[in-house]
């Protein structure tokens, strides 16, 4: 069992530099000793798995087929090797984490800070962006989305639903008229997020009535954090996830707009989810760091007290 294990192992490393010698170099085997255990691996299978030539290795269909299967079994080995590990000593290792910039910046700092003082034997990795992550293949435990996941092979743990503010400054309403209907935004300076297309629309929902407005945005961008900064400089109406808002709007220094509605650029069904692979058993530092966020922003209120603490994200 050991041999074709290690046999998987081989083929599958095979399969992603397409060199005998690079795997060999990184098992620290020979490269004859690697093509033989292929090639025996092969018998045993009765199927083809590689096509050899003197310049390079190419994969045959089979061998496609077999190496995407391999890389979740394997995976999955490991995870339970790890698993096993961490279950018979104090949880340590790294977790690797992905977030939306705006929950990443706003909300995950001080939360990493606590928990190291609980675990701190585990290391957090965490990386800000505004796409989601395919965890297996870039390698990472956790991915924080706005929207669930509809990829096979991942499981969600839905944080906290939110919705969409419509904001702007003080200063900005002063100097133009706030709208009064949905399609008067059309007619002012609005701040709109990156999305694919040249066309943007922003859609409003009161009861059973659905309108869409076409907009021209002023600025465009694709990072959330930006449209708040410049939100709070007074060019343009935004549309921000309620949570990250909330202070500014009670304290003053940005205004809602549009309160009766619903609002969104894309759906009316978002929020915050944790995203991981669909295992068997979810590795212990995972299981932890999850329990640890859901405790501290699950909910209405949590969600509202959790962003900007800690931090400068508010513009204090």
């Amino acid at each position: 069992m050991l041999d074709r294990l290690r046999a998987m192992e081989l083929f599958l490393s095979i399969s992603k530099t397409e060199s005998f010698s690079e795997t060999s170099r990184q098992f620290g085997v020979s490269a004859t000793s690697v093509s033989r255990m292929i090639t025996e691996f092969e018998s045993e299978l009765n199927v083809k798995l590689l096509s050899r030539s003197t310049r390079q290795v190419v994969l045959t269909e089979a061998g496609q087929e077999y190496a995407r299967h391999l890389e979740v079994i394997l995976w999955n080995i490991n995870e339970a090797h790890r698993n096993i590990t961490e279950i018979r000593s104090a949880p340590k290792g790294t977790l690797r984490v992905h977030s939306r910039m705006m929950f990443g910046l706003g909300v995950l700092p001080p939360l990493v800070a606590a928990f190291r003082q609980q675990y701190p034997d585990i290391h957090i990795e965490l990386v800000l962006s505004e796409a989601k992550t395919d965890l297996r293949r870039n390698n990472f435990d956790i991915d924080f989305r706005i929207s669930p996941p509809v990829e096979a092979g991942l499981k969600r743990r839905i944080l906290f639903k939110s919705e969409r503010y419509l904001v702007a400054s003080p200063a900005y309403l002063a100097k133009h008229a706030a709208p009064t209907t949905p399609a008067d935004i059309a007619e002012h300076e609005c701040l709109a997020y990156l999305l694919p297309g040249d066309q943007y629309c922003w859609r409003f929902k009161q009861g059973e009535t659905l309108e869409e407005v076409q907009i021209k945005p002023r600025h465009v961008t694709n990072n959330g954090v930006a449209l708040l900064e410049l939100a709070q400089l007074s060019e343009g109406v935004a549309l921000l996830d309620d949570y990250t808002v909330h202070n500014h709007i009670a304290r003053g220094s940005l205004v809602r707009i549009f309160p009766d509605y619903l609002i969104t650029n894309t759906t009316f069904e978002e929020g915050m989810y944790a995203t991981i692979l669909d295992t068997a058993m979810i590795p212990v530092k995972i299981r932890l760091f999850l329990d640890f966020v859901a405790s501290h922003v699950s909910g209405t209120a949590l969600r509202f007290t959790a962003y900007g603490k800690g931090t400068q994200a508010e513009g204090d």
